[in-house]
């Protein structure tokens, strides 16, 4: 019996270890999936803003090609408005090159001083003023404006780029290989008094890998 009652308490033990081996073993799935340089959304804090619907780049009034980017962000139901959604926007100079400015805070020292932040209201919308960047000097990508999402209670994720529908280099491979995270970045360029706008409406969640 009492060889019995070690042999249980054994089990009993290695069962309890691997169980809590497996416990800590559990790999967490990551919104959006593997992203090296999401947690740049959270610069808005090491730069202490106070967020809005509406920001603008710097040095916006001295660029030609001024871009009004508007739109609505809406819950995963593609319907209802989403409130205190935070959207991080880079992009290049009108060279092709992530320009930091002389002291550059967090990660602008790889994505530049050209990005903003806004964030939605009850209603969704949103506006940020800025500039057609330039294609990279190489000339391996269209012109785009990167986008990046801080939901409430979630890491950072990344959304398609903004492209423009105008762009050459935008070619039809190009637009085969996009994944529409978030709905469709190709943004078509209008004029409206005086400057070019583009609107882009996105829904959470959408081709958006481990959502929840």
């Amino acid at each position: 019996m009492k060889i019995i009652s070690i042999l249980f308490l054994v089990a009993f033990f290695v069962s309890s270890c691997s169980g809590q081996v497996r416990e800590r073993g559990k790999t967490k799935k990551i919104v959006g999936g593997p992203c090296e340089d999401c947690e740049a959304a959270l610069d808005y804090q090491k730069l202490d803003l106070q967020l809005s619907t509406i920001d603008t780049v710097e040095g916006y009034q001295s660029f030609e090609k001024k871009i009004e980017i508007t739109g609505t962000v809406f819950k995963s139901d593609g319907k209802t408005p989403a409130k205190n959604v935070i959207l991080y926007f880079y992009q290049t100079n009108r060279n092709g090159i992530y320009e930091p400015s002389e002291n550059p805070v967090g990660w602008e020292r790889r994505h530049g001083k050209y990005r903003g932040w806004v964030k939605t209201e009850s209603d969704g919308k949103f506006s940020y003023y800025s500039f057609r960047p330039a294609a990279y000097p190489d000339g391996r990508d269209p012109q785009h404006i990167h986008l990046y999402i801080v939901e409430p209670y979630k890491k950072p994720y990344y959304l398609d780029n903004y492209l423009f529908d105008d762009d050459p280099m935008l070619i039809q491979k190009e637009r085969d290989g996009l994944q529409n995270r978030g709905g469709s970045g190709i943004v078509v360029l209008k004029v409206g008094h005086g400057i070019l706008t583009a609107k882009r409406d996105i829904i959470l969640g959408l081709n958006i890998p481990n959502y929840e």
